[in-house]
């Protein structure tokens, strides 16, 4: 993708530079700060080298410029007396764009300053690449909102969601930094609570007394049905992210409150980062010509089409495929219904103060129209959006076996059970679902390690295709009588791994695994994700 975006972003930028008649490198700007007397305040702007002139608007967009330009009044914060507790610097990171500095209070909790200015050259491969257009793509940085995420955290308390609470300040040249001092002094940051370890004290997390990230998160899930996914709350932060124009939620873009329930854990989301909230991309001739080359870059409009719902959460595809592989499209209109219901005109406006004051007008302006339009319109993101998954479903396994049942759901339609196979006790319900044959059109079942039996009963999969993916376990296929004389609709399919043997029955097609060694086992499986925390 970084391959496509450089050379579409350097023919373009070949053409738009020449047009505008300017240079690549965006002007540094005046990052000065006027400080209030007692020095508790400073004045400044996020992002005053984002503004431009009426030519490079029209060739390369508007997008947050003014905002970005706008003056605001911030607190100061220093570091050994800070309001909410003494911090201690514990690690400097960032990823992609953003630069972070991990804190640690002396109560033992952790927060996280993000950088509001950020860097999007640096998602450039080193090299020409970055040499040439990293002026050009520092500049675009103004297709975020600098204080979407503010606006983002009440919102998403609104609709249910947990969330950081992020406070703006302005982070000064502090000794107390130590050797953090020359990377991270004199600049705005968000400082927000980081999701973490024990959040018992945090309400916004849920009250978890142990917060995962997404990839202890994936591994526990496929080690044991015992820990589960809760679908309809990640299904509402999903349609929550659609609703803000939030198209970059990769699996580092997650945190999971974990809770004990029912005898099992259940994890709960908790989105992060909200840095392309809002996003505004296509209000410019080439940056709309870009658009068309790169449609998971979908702006912030009133309208959500159809066809944008397939780029807003094409980032997070996978981890869509797994986690919400139990819902029904029932499922997904009932939670577009309940955000509807639970984002009403006055909590968007109460969202709409939550920036500075200096900025609340403009803000208002731009996305209250937008978010009251675009929430009219949730239940047809969430029927889109449920096609979108459903037409290739997945249903993973854990490395434990587990029992894979296919009957008919009567025409049309497949039910599938997914069960624990528990030594010398009944089989445990795992999962439910029923599949439309005018919905789906490949059902994948993947066994992983563990000893698993598909069962498939007669015309159990009408016009379905069913992919059966073993894994690296010995795992076992059943068909009654009546479906093996179905041998004329090859349906079914046998995805072994190489050198491994496969069943000899009628109405079965054998193939080999494409990508076995995504499909063995469990930490086989987690390279479907991105998983660079």
């Amino acid at each position: 993708m970084l391959r496509i975006w450089g050379a579409v972003v350097g023919a373009a930028a070949a053409v738009g530079l020449g047009l505008a008649g300017c240079s690549h490198t965006a002007p540094p700007g005046s990052a000065l700060a006027r400080w209030a007397p007692d020095s508790a305040t400073v004045t400044l702007a996020a992002g005053p080298q984002y503004a431009r002139g009426p030519v490079w608007r029209f060739f390369w967009g508007a997008h947050y410029r003014s905002l970005w330009a706008t003056p605001v009044t911030v607190p100061v914060i220093r570091l050994a007396r800070a309001e909410l507790d003494s911090l201690t610097p514990m690690r400097a990171g960032g990823s992609y764009q953003s630069r972070t500095l991990r804190l640690r209070t002396a109560a033992g909790h952790q927060l996280v300053l993000r950088s509001v200015d950020k860097d999007m050259s640096r998602a450039l491969p080193a090299g020409w690449m970055r040499n040439w257009l990293s002026g050009l793509m520092r500049d675009q940085t103004s297709v975020s909102q600098p204080y979407g995420a503010y606006v983002a955290a009440p919102l998403a308390q609104a609709a249910g969601v947990y969330h950081a609470n992020p406070r703006l300040v302005y982070l000064a040249n502090d000794p107390a930094l130590g050797k953090f001092q020359p990377g991270y002094a004199n600049a705005l940051y968000l400082l927000e609570e980081r999701a973490e370890g024990d959040q018992e004290h945090q309400a916004s997390f849920g009250g978890s007394r142990a917060i995962f990230n997404s990839h202890r998160m994936l591994a526990a899930l496929r080690q044991s049905p015992s820990y589960q996914p809760d679908a309809r709350a990640y299904l509402r932060a999903r349609l929550l992210d659609m609703w803000l124009g939030d198209w970059s939620r990769r699996e580092d873009q997650w945190r999971w409150a974990s809770f004990l329930e029912g005898g099992g854990v259940v994890f709960r989301p908790i989105p992060r980062d909200r840095d392309q909230a809002f996003f505004r991309f296509d209000d410019g001739v080439l940056t709309r010509l870009l658009s068309w080359f790169l449609p998971k870059f979908q702006s912030f409009h009133a309208t959500i089409k159809p066809g944008s719902v397939e780029g807003l959460t094409r980032t997070a595809r996978a981890l869509d495929r797994t986690l919400l592989s139990t819902l029904s499209a029932e499922d997904f209109r009932q939670e577009a219904d309940s955000l509807q219901r639970r984002l009403t005109d006055a909590a968007i406006a109460q969202a709409l103060t939550a920036g500075p004051k200096e900025t609340q007008a403009t803000i208002a302006e731009q996305l209250g129209p937008a978010l009251q339009a675009r929430r009219a319109q949730l239940p047809a993101v969430a029927r889109r959006y449920f096609e979108l998954l459903a037409e290739e479903a997945w249903v993973p396994g854990t490395d434990r076996a587990e029992r894979f049942r296919l009957t008919s759901a009567g025409p049309g339609q497949l039910r599938l059970r997914v069960l624990a196979i528990r030594p010398a006790r009944p089989d445990s319900l795992i999962s439910e679902r029923v599949y439309a044959q005018h919905d789906t059109k490949k059902l994948s079942l993947y066994g992983l390690a563990g000893n698993d039996v598909f069962t498939i009963d007669a015309a159990a999969a009408p016009g379905i295709a069913v992919a059966l993916y073993p894994g690296e376990g010995q795992d076992r296929v059943v068909l009654p009588a009546a479906a093996k004389a179905e041998a004329a609709k090859p349906l079914i399919l046998w995805y072994g791994r190489p050198g491994s043997p496969a069943p000899a029955l009628p109405g079965l097609t054998v193939e080999q695994d494409p990508e076995p060694g995504l499909s063995a086992t469990a930490a086989g499986w987690l390279r479907r994700y991105n998983l660079q925390d």
